[in-house]
């Protein structure tokens, strides 16, 4: 058909019907499929909650933020669950250092930790007037004012502030840290105070212990204490006056009226150097201008060890002025000098006197003999011939190398400032004989040997030496006259301190200390020891006693009373004072004088039998009557009291100025004090 109408019939694609049947609902994931993951949330949850323990963090200062590093943590108000572990806990504030803590945590219920945060330091500003002051925080030196933003730790502190001429400023600060700066303003108040003076004539010179201050009339600024001072002016005598001056106290001193100044007399010596007495007063050494007074006989006595004594009558008229030489004649004595190598050079103070053993006249005062060789180590010794009296000198040289292994300083000078000189002792007598007037049954004769060389102070230890070791000491007063000036022997001193002073300068001089101490109290002592110590009961008595010609009784010789004056005793200016005085002896002192005011003895030792008694090192005991010889005697370890030997500025009597004379005790006394020894170091 469909040919019929022309056309081809063209087969189509197949393309299958749609089903017509429903399709099938697909089904969703299961139910407990999404519920597993909930109930192990929980599960996870509440084993957290029954396995964690209940702990409670507490901060100083309160308002500190906290962190936890290492595990499982939940903040419940106040509180934190934690399991048992190790954490890292940090914390931190304002004005406080940062806090790291490891913390480990046990298996109790409940648990609570405390921390306090450390403070910043603080930061100070301090200013002071005057300026310049040196600040001082807890010992340590920290600058000088103007100090700012000076960084100091929290906390109580001890400030103190130090200028020259002013008082030390001393305080107990707070500093509250944190970084908070705090302001102080300091007034240190002046040391001295205001002096008013003024003289008739106007125009002196004003001194304050030897120091120029100013010229009358004069408004002096002095610095406290106990001041010495002076008005000079020419043709006018020096006017003098001790004075006690309190910081800002003010005062205004009686106008002085200055006096004509004496005749003068100026006074040489051939030899120079000698000393000089006026009426019997000591007035000084050669070359001296002296001023007299006027219109009246002057008995003027000039001497010097080794020569003759001069004594002259002189007279002068108001305002005189005169020149005066006095030559003094030599006493000689007689010196053998033996030396090895015989042909060894032989010098006397410097001069040669030949090559060989020789006899030689020389004065009558300390030498120097040298002697020399070449090759050899040269030998210097000083001595003083005696007259009448024949001496023997012997000197053996050494090599440089036997030098070496026994050289040792004719002289040492402490840390304290004494000086002491070498000796090498020998066997003597101590004690006195039972029929010697004023002999105490403490002084038996007993022989005793000293083989040890031992180095002995020259001196008695000043105030001022004394003060270095204790700064506040004071050797105090009777009645009006000080017994506390800087050159006076210090006194007021127990045996037990003058035994500390002595370990005080070995530590200073790096020497092996003498004394063994406990709690500040002396227990005993290291024999072997070269350290500093008090002299031997025996090194004191040779040293006062001993002579060329023998044993002295006093210190001047034999006789009593002495007649001249040379040494500080109970004189007539002491009577009110101590009551027993040496008859028409006046030695220009009331109580102690400076030290080294009169001459030394034949050893070079200054006061050794005057001024201030002294403690020595030895118990106090009686010697052994057996007759054995005692070799280097130290006493007994320990015991309640100790010796003192010779006498003082308070002593007067026959039994008292003897230099066999023996005291005793413990604590300090106003006529007691000491010197200083050691043993020499040898190789």
């Amino acid at each position: 058909m469909a040919q019929e109408h022309g056309q081809l019939i063209q087969p189509e694609t197949f393309i299958p019907l749609k089903d017509s049947t429903p399709a099938r609902r697909r089904r969703g994931p299961s139910l407990w499929l999404l519920l597993i993951p909930v109930l192990l949330l929980f599960a996870l949850v509440m084993w957290f909650l029954m396995t964690a323990q209940s702990v409670l963090f507490t901060f100083d200062p309160p308002e500190s933020r906290l962190n936890i590093d290492g595990g499982l943590h939940l903040q419940l108000g106040g509180r934190y669950l934690l399991r048992p572990g190790g954490y890292r806990i940090t914390a931190s504030a304002p004005g406080y250092y940062p806090l790291e803590q490891e913390l480990t945590l046990g298996e109790q219920e409940q648990q609570q930790f405390h921390y306090q945060l450390q403070p910043l330091p603080g930061k100070l500003d301090i200013v002071s007037q005057p300026s310049g002051a040196s600040v001082v925080i807890d010992g340590e030196f920290r600058g000088h004012t103007p100090l700012g933003e000076l960084e100091v730790a929290a906390g109580e502190h001890r400030l103190t502030l130090q200028a020259p001429r002013y008082s030390s400023y001393l305080a107990q600060i707070t500093v509250k840290g944190r970084g908070e700066l705090q302001q102080f303003e300091i007034s240190l108040q002046p040391a001295w105070a205001n002096i008013s003076i003024d003289s008739t004539p106007p125009g002196a010179t004003v001194l304050v212990d030897g120091e120029a201050m100013g010229v009358t009339p004069a408004l002096l600024e002095v610095l406290q204490g106990e001041r010495q001072l002076a008005l000079q002016l020419p043709r006018y005598r020096i006017w003098q006056q001790s004075l006690e001056v309190i910081a800002g106290e003010h005062q205004t001193l009686p106008p002085i009226t200055l006096q004509a100044a004496a005749s003068t007399l100026s006074l040489n010596s051939e030899p120079s150097r000698a000393n000089v007495t006026v009426n019997g007063e000591y007035r000084g050494q050669t070359p001296l201008a002296l001023e007299l007074s006027p219109g009246s006989p002057h008995r003027i006595a000039v001497f010097k060890p080794g020569y003759r004594r001069v004594i002259r009558e002189v007279s002068l008229q108001p305002e005189q002025r005169r020149e005066l030489q006095i030559s003094l004649a030599a006493r000689l004595g007689e010196v053998l000098v033996q030396v090895r190598p015989e042909d060894a050079e032989i010098l006397v103070n410097g001069l040669s006197k030949g090559r060989g053993g020789r006899k030689l006249q020389l004065p009558a005062f300390e030498q120097t003999l040298e002697v020399s060789r070449q090759g050899y180590r040269s030998q210097r010794r000083r001595f003083t011939p005696r007259t009448g009296i024949s001496q023997i000198i012997q000197v053996q040289l050494q090599t440089e190398e036997e030098a070496e292994l026994a050289a040792l300083k004719a002289e040492i000078t402490s840390h304290g400032g004494q000086t002491l000189g070498l000796f090498s002792p020998g066997d003597f007598t101590m004690g006195a004989s039972r029929r010697e007037p004023g002999r105490r049954a403490n002084e038996v004769l007993h022989p005793v040997s000293l083989t040890r060389r031992f180095y002995f102070s020259y001196h008695e230890v000043s105030n001022a030496e004394f003060r270095k070791f204790q700064p506040g000491h004071e050797s105090g007063r009777v009645e009006e006259n000080s017994l506390n000036l800087d050159r006076q022997p210090v006194v007021k001193v127990s045996w037990n301190d003058a035994a500390r002073y002595c370990n005080w300068l070995s530590e200073a001089d790096n020497l092996p200390a003498f004394y063994h101490l406990q709690d500040g109290e002396v227990t005993g002592f290291d024999p072997d020891s070269h350290g500093y110590r008090l002299p031997s009961e025996a090194e004191w008595a040779w040293l006062a006693r001993s002579r060329e010609d023998g044993l002295l009784k006093y210190p001047w010789g034999s006789g009593y009373p002495p007649q001249q004056v040379l040494e500080n005793y109970a004189d007539e200016s002491s009577a009110h004072i101590t009551g027993r005085t040496v008859q028409g002896y006046n030695d220009g002192h009331v109580v102690s004088a400076p030290i080294a005011s009169f001459a030394a003895n034949d050893h070079g030792i200054f006061d050794l039998g005057g001024n201030v008694a002294e403690w020595v090192h030895d118990v106090y005991g009686l010697a052994d009557t057996r007759g054995a010889v005692v070799v280097d005697p130290l006493g007994a370890q320990t015991g309640n009291h100790h010796v003192i030997r010779g006498a003082s500025w308070a002593h007067g009597t026959v039994t008292e100025l003897r230099l066999s004379f023996r005291d005793y005790g413990q604590a300090g006394r106003d006529d007691v004090g000491f010197r200083i020894a050691r043993y020499a170091e040898e190789r």
